[in-house]
């Protein structure tokens, strides 16, 4: 078939004959490798990856340059700028849309009219028909000047472009970009308007920078591992979720790259999937957004919380890839590189339009003192009898020979041409103070010029100050700087399956629903089982998987447990010994088997106990009657034995045959109580000693919780509770004898009040109000120490002069119930109270200093953290504790 389709011309050697020509051919693969090498250029350079001066990719800078060709201060409709745009170059209608709607939806550069779509909603804009667009007074200020830019022909060489715009401003970081092209791509991250300008300033004055993203729909987010915005690093994102109610939740910030509908849609899919549980999810977004979440019945708030993160959505990974052009070739730069970069270039276009000034100052000066010297010395009369061009322009010429030593450059016949322009009305109405003013201003003008040229840094300071002033109001950052931590997705996902086992056929499982039934659990836990034959084994969940005949027990098992305690006996077959043994299972390989014998042939298991918190029982043996044993029944305690690894042979229990064990007694753990920390970076518990330790954790124990809104709450030590540092300001175990003193604002009275009580309460999970409800009511002070100080200041009624006094709460008040008001803290007018600590405090953090700075302090030893609110002045000052702004350092 492919003979058929031969020329009868053709040699075989690449060559052609046809009426005696010999044409050369061109192999097809070298004609794509140029093509395709051309193309990516083309993508790279004239589509997708920004300049690094101007921060523009080729259609964003024609937009902007068509808008300033139109501009006369009044909206223009969009189609109108398309339109203008493609005189610049013959991008598609669409996306030049689309790209206009990208800036203006940034809200810096462009001003918009109209419906222009809602990022947070995912919400698209009108037709361009509809809206209307108009450069913004800083676009105008910072992007534009004719004298500094560079022009290059249009593609059909009938209009001019900018090659780049001369801005004046770290414009790519602050709007950040996204681009794929051919073999790269870019994703530059947005940054904060006001924390550029200051990293520029810093940057100016010689100081080292670091720099974050700031997005437009606010959250969270953890830049731990941001790596400068280079390739392989990587930001979190977080929503903001609080809780609404101990039934619902609402999500108040959206995670960058997503929108509202996006957002719901991974929640209800993973509701949908099992790992999590909820009702129902409301969007009642409008101008700021709130997603309520209302959860089903039985689901803790908190963990819930932990599984939207891990499940959905409302966390996000981005990873930035800083690519941008620089002399017309891709490079890939951190953003402090970019910041430099541009900071420098501002630094010269500065130069430059002082450059142009300042010769333009000249000029003016120059022809100013050219003009009075042409009319003072009446010259314009020596021209009166001239009777050619040239005698005119050689007679003002030499008229102005005495005076030429005093200017800067040569007078040329275009000056002179430019006084015989001159008009009579003006020569007859010249008036000469006037002239001399006008120099003098130009002088001085010239002079100021001069000093910013020669200190060109202060001034490049100064004209970041003053755009900082302007345009810096309402630009705050909207993103908070936090460290998060990691969520384990198998302790947060919503049991949404049900194990059960087949013991004797040896098949565990959630599909096969007729055998026994075992616990609820996830579809990601992990299952272990331990055989008759002495056998463990740990296997991810399945519908039904084998794990091996005879299974003695079976559950979920969670790695590095340590308080998960399994208490065996077993039978040795090479001896016939009884061994006994405790022993944890931290870390395993899945599906592989492991011996908790010591593996000989015929061991097999006679007792086994799952203790989840070390829990120690006693059982009874009873041996053989045919045995030789003078005691065949007799008791034995696992509390006797040590934990050991699983590995482990374990102790000989009887070297006589054994006929039955049962459990005699249940009992108790064995364990020391659980050390927990609470870190109040990310409002967290832990093992891990992170934070401050708050305590030891035994059985029923509970953790004692007040926050800065006058309220206290019992909870449990469960590792998955979230506190969050803005609004905790003690926290510590719980013990029902200690007093709690609190010094608290009335809203109502406009007085402080000293109080001390017990909690009288039991229940956990509910928030009890210690305080007045009054609006301004607020909580000043709290501890559970025996001596609690506090400085106040006040002033005496019929004097003007503060007094400082230290009281101690013990002596003010006695012990009441928790719902009584308290003590007048002092008969005067007080206008300050400093908590000061108690009785061998021990401080933690910074020292607390009048304007209202935190201070820590440790209870005792592993009782927790208790803070002031910190200095209160009249209403709202001072509101200060665990969760201050912390400023991280990555």
């Amino acid at each position: 078939m492919a003979e058929d389709n031969l020329d009868s011309n053709d040699n075989g050697l690449g060559e052609h004959k046809d009426e005696d020509k010999i044409h050369d051919v061109i192999p097809v693969s070298g004609m794509y490798q140029n093509w395709f090498l051309e193309y990516a250029s083309y993508v790279i350079l004239e589509r997708a990856v920004p300049a690094i001066q101007d921060g523009f990719k080729p259609v964003q800078r024609r937009i902007m340059h068509a808008l300033k060709e139109m501009d006369d201060g009044r909206f223009n409709k969009v189609a109108n700028v398309i339109g203008s745009t493609m005189q610049y170059h013959p991008h598609g209608d669409a996306s030049i849309g689309d790209a206009i709607v990208n800036l203006g939806q940034k809200d810096l550069l462009i001003e918009t009219q109209g419906n222009w779509g809602d990022i947070r909603t995912g919400d698209g804009a009108a037709a361009p028909r509809y809206i209307e667009a108009r450069l913004s007074k800083f676009a105008l200020d910072v992007v534009y000047n004719p004298q500094t830019t560079e022009w290059q022909l249009s593609y059909d060489g009938r209009k001019k472009e900018p090659v780049t715009l001369p801005v004046k401003f770290p414009l790519l970081l602050a709007q950040g970009v996204e681009g794929i092209a051919v073999g790269l791509s870019t994703k530059i991250l947005p940054h904060n308007f006001c924390e550029l300008i200051k990293a520029s300033i810093d940057l100016l004055k010689g100081k080292k920078v670091k720099i974050y993203p700031d997005f437009p729909t606010g959250g969270m987010a953890d830049f731990s591992e941001y790596n400068h915005g280079l390739r392989g690093g990587k930001v979190k994102v977080r929503a903001k979720i609080e809780e609404y109610d101990k039934k619902t939740l609402v999500i108040k910030d959206i995670p960058y790259g997503t929108t509202t509908t996006s957002l719901i849609e991974s929640i209800i899919k993973a509701n949908d999937k099992g790992k999590i549980k909820i009702k129902q999810v409301v969007d009642n977004t409008a101008k700021d957004v709130e997603i309520l979440v209302s959860l089903a019945p039985g689901q803790s708030p908190d963990i819930t919380i932990d599984a939207l993160y891990a499940f959905t959505d409302c966390e996000v990974s981005i990873s930035p890839n800083a690519c941008v052009i620089i002399g017309e070739k891709p490079h890939f730069m951190g953003v402090e590189e970019i910041l430099q970069v541009n900071t420098d270039q501002t630094v010269d276009l500065l130069t430059q339009e002082l450059e142009i000034k300042k010769h333009e100052l000249m000029e003016k000066i120059l022809f100013s003192s050219l003009e009075k010297i042409f009319i003072e010395n009446r010259i314009y009369r020596d021209i009166e009898e001239c009777e050619t061009w040239e005698a005119v322009i050689e007679t003002i010429d030499k008229g102005l020979d005495p005076y030429k030593p005093q200017f800067y450059r040569e007078i040329t016949e275009e000056d002179i041409v430019r006084l015989t322009e001159i008009k009579i009305k003006r020569i007859s109405k010249f008036d000469s103070f006037k002239a001399d003013e006008m120099l003098k201003r130009l002088e001085e003008e010239l002079k100021e010029t001069e000093y910013n040229l020669a200190h060109i840094t202060d001034y490049a300071i100064g004209y970041y100050s003053k755009l900082l002033e302007k345009y810096g109001k309402g630009r705050e950052r909207k993103t908070e700087i936090k460290s998060f931590d990691s969520i384990d997705t198998t302790i947060v996902a919503a049991n949404n399956q049900k194990l059960y086992v087949n013991r004797e056929d040896g098949f565990v499982g959630y599909g096969i629903k007729k055998d026994e039934f075992v616990t609820d659990c996830s579809d990601l836990d992990d299952i272990i089982v331990i055989r008759k034959d002495g056998k463990c084994v740990v296997s991810r969940i399945s519908e039904k998987v084998f794990m091996g005949k005879g299974i003695l027990h079976v559950g979920v098992w969670k790695k590095g447990d340590e308080r998960m305690t399994y208490n065996l006996v077993y039978v040795d077959g090479k001896t016939g010994r009884s061994m006994i043994k405790r022993f944890n299972v931290t870390a395993v390989t899945r599906d592989k088997e492991y011996d908790l014998t010591k593996g000989n042939k015929g061991s097999k298991v006679l007792y086994l106990s799952a203790n989840p918190n070390g829990e120690a029982e006693v059982i009874n043996v009873k041996l053989t009657s045919g045995s030789s044993a003078r005691k065949k029944v007799f008791d034995f305690d696992f509390a006797d034995l040590e934990i050991k690894g699983r590995g482990a042979g374990g102790n000989i229990l009887t070297k006589y045959p054994v006929r039955k064990i049962e459990l005699k007694s249940e009992g108790v753990s064995t364990l020391s109580g659980l050390d927990i920390w609470y870190d109040e970076v990310v409002g967290r518990l832990n093992k891990d000693e992170r934070g401050i330790h708050i305590g030891n954790f035994n059985g029923d124990d509970n953790i004692l919780v007040i926050y800065k809104d006058g309220t206290y709450e019992l909870t449990s030590y469960e590792l998955t509770n979230r506190y969050d540092p803005n609004k905790v300001m003690l926290i510590e175990r719980f013990d029902p004898e200690k007093v709690i003193s609190a010094v608290h604002y009335d809203g109502d009275s406009k007085n402080y009040f000293v109080k001390r009580f017990k909690i009288e309460t039991t229940s956990v999970n509910k928030a009890f109000g210690f305080i007045s409800e009054a609006s301004g009511s607020k909580l000043i002070a709290v501890s559970t120490k025996d001596k609690p100080l506090v400085e106040v200041e006040y002033v005496k009624s019929k004097s003007k002069d503060k007094f400082t006094e230290e009281l101690a709460l013990n002596e003010l008040i006695e012990v009441k119930g928790w719902k009584a008001i308290g003590n007048k803290l002092h008969s005067e007018s007080i206008k300050k109270v400093k908590y000061l600590g108690g009785e061998d405090f021990e401080k933690l953090g910074k020292a607390q200093k009048e304007d209202g700075d935190e201070e820590e302090n440790e209870n005792e030893e592993g009782k927790g953290v208790e803070r002031s609110s910190g200095t209160t002045k009249g209403k709202d000052d001072g509101d200060y504790g665990i969760g201050d702004t912390i400023e991280l350092d990555f």
